[in-house]
């Protein structure tokens, strides 16, 4: 499957420090741009919810103001809001499958990463994972690349795109 549906009003972008849950099996969710940015996939076999999220930074308890209006921005609030939309829509934690990408330090060669903004995203995602009982399925962190992720709402296939190549996480 591409990225491009055939229906294209059925393709929804995810935009940074954004989520969209859908229930609707024709839907596909797209985010761009996941450099130490992270992108977060969640979806249920059996009632055919998906979700994606592109959270920008580990945590919003230092910026409660911000992450309470803007709660995809940051990975903490960001990975509770997305789990509790596609709960809302029928979603079961136990069956959900989770599937990430990002976490690159995408710096430019010869330059130090001193803020390791990526590391960080995916430090505090996993700890926020193994605290709740969830496990990661698939992923495709870290690197030097920016990845474009995709989700299919009615099959919960995962395609990354990156430098140059797309495959199936």
């Amino acid at each position: 499957m591409s990225f491009v549906a055939a229906d294209q009003t059925r393709r929804q972008v995810v935009g940074v420090a954004e989520l969209k849950v859908s229930a609707r099996p024709g839907d596909l969710l797209v985010t761009y741009a996941l450099g130490s940015c992270l992108g977060v996939a969640v979806w249920d076999p059996t009632v055919k919810v998906g979700g994606l999220l592109h959270c920008m930074l580990p945590s919003g308890s230092e910026h409660e103001e911000l992450a309470s209006r803007q709660p995809a921005r940051f990975v903490d609030t960001g990975v509770v809001a997305l789990f509790q939309e596609a709960y809302r829509l029928g979603a079961r934690k136990e069956r959900m499958l989770v599937k990430v990408a990002g976490g690159a330090s995408v710096i430019q060669q010869g330059q130090a990463d001193s803020f390791q903004i990526g590391k960080r995203n995916i430090l505090a995602l996993r700890k926020l994972l193994w605290k709740n009982g969830v496990f990661i399925h698939r992923e495709d962190l870290g690197g030097h690349w920016p990845r474009t992720m995709s989700l299919d709402v009615g099959t919960g296939e995962v395609r990354i795109r990156c430098n140059g190549s797309e495959y199936v996480l």
